[in-house]
């Protein structure tokens, strides 16, 4: 019995050891990396960039938009016509495929409240996008107050075909940036992780800012113009290749309320373990203003037209 013992201690030690040398080769064999496999990186992490921003921008539109009062009615899913750029303000959306429950956890009180979004099996948005699954989103005030912050989790929730989990939250904190009397939220995204049927991923965490420069003084969205600064990173498995990645805005991101897309501004993104002075990083560049799906991407010195989707 004792020598049997034994023995399985040895094999456990030896598969462990194992497994952290294969780990270890990983790591090191990720620093080395092909030119052709530096590319697809650089492009896998600007377009995961894209990609995961207009998923999370979305959670953003429909947390703050679900009622008057918990922020401002008439935006995200509850509000936005179609692609063309019509608006439907101060109504739900005409197409509405999903329900709404609201449940204040402290009774009498109005706060903290509960309001999940439930889009079912499958629900065909204005915006041409299909969403199942639930947001659930706890409000501690209204959003459009100083202080108020908004934790949003996710229950079996997918835009199109990606999952989408982790934890987003919205805080306004306006007020707290000296000699500016702009409307600011700060948004984190934590332990977010965005899954393609065929097993791709990308991990998400962030931290940025987000100012109403146009529009503070109105009570309807139409006119909101936001500028965003911050960064993010995370992790990417795209086929066989898995790395980690960060971004950072170089110049702020303007994206205006009647606009799907970001309008102007510039990012940029790299493998975590890039070595100092690699032409392998990714610049993104959303444009000088203008509303539409068109960037350029800027990999190696060169540069091409992308479509963002």
């Amino acid at each position: 019995m004792r020598t049997k013992n034994l023995f399985t201690r040895l094999m456990t030690a030896a598969i462990v050891i194992s497994i952290v040398a294969s780990t270890c080769k990983k790591e090191t064999s990720s620093d080395e990396l092909t030119p052709q496999e530096e590319q697809q990186v650089a492009m896998a992490s600007a377009h995961t960039e894209t990609e995961s921003d207009l998923i999370l921008d979305d959670v953003f539109n429909n947390v703050i938009g679900a009622d008057a009062e918990v922020g401002i009615e008439g935006v995200g899913v509850f509000g936005r016509a179609n692609n063309s750029g019509d608006l439907l303000m101060g109504r739900p959306d005409s197409i509405r495929c999903f329900t709404v429950t609201k449940t204040r956890l402290n009774p009498p009180a109005l706060f903290p409240l509960r309001i999940v979004v439930d889009f079912g099996t499958g629900c065909l948005g204005r915006d041409g996008r299909v969403r199942s699954g639930k947001i659930v989103t706890v409000y501690t005030g209204p959003l459009l107050h100083p202080g108020s912050v908004a934790t949003t989790e996710f229950v079996n929730y997918k835009v199109d075909s990606i999952s989408v989990e982790g934890t987003h939250k919205i805080k306004n904190t306006t007020g707290t940036t000296p000699g500016s009397n702009f409307r600011e939220f700060i948004i984190d995204v934590i332990d977010a992780k965005l899954t393609k049927p065929n097993g791709d991923y990308s991990k998400w965490e962030s931290h940025k800012k987000r100012t109403q420069i146009e529009g503070n003084g109105t009570l309807l969205p139409i006119d909101d113009v936001f500028r965003i600064t911050g960064g993010a990173h995370g992790q990417v498995k795209q086929g066989n290749l898995i790395f980690n990645w960060r971004s950072e805005i170089m110049e702020p991101l303007f994206r205006k309320f009647t606009c799907r897309w970001v309008s102007k501004g510039i990012v940029k993104t790299w493998r975590d373990a890039l070595p100092g002075g690699s032409p392998w990083i990714a610049v993104l560049n959303y444009g000088g203003g203008t509303c539409d799906n068109q960037a350029t991407l800027t990999i190696n010195g060169i540069t091409q037209q992308i479509t963002l989707r």
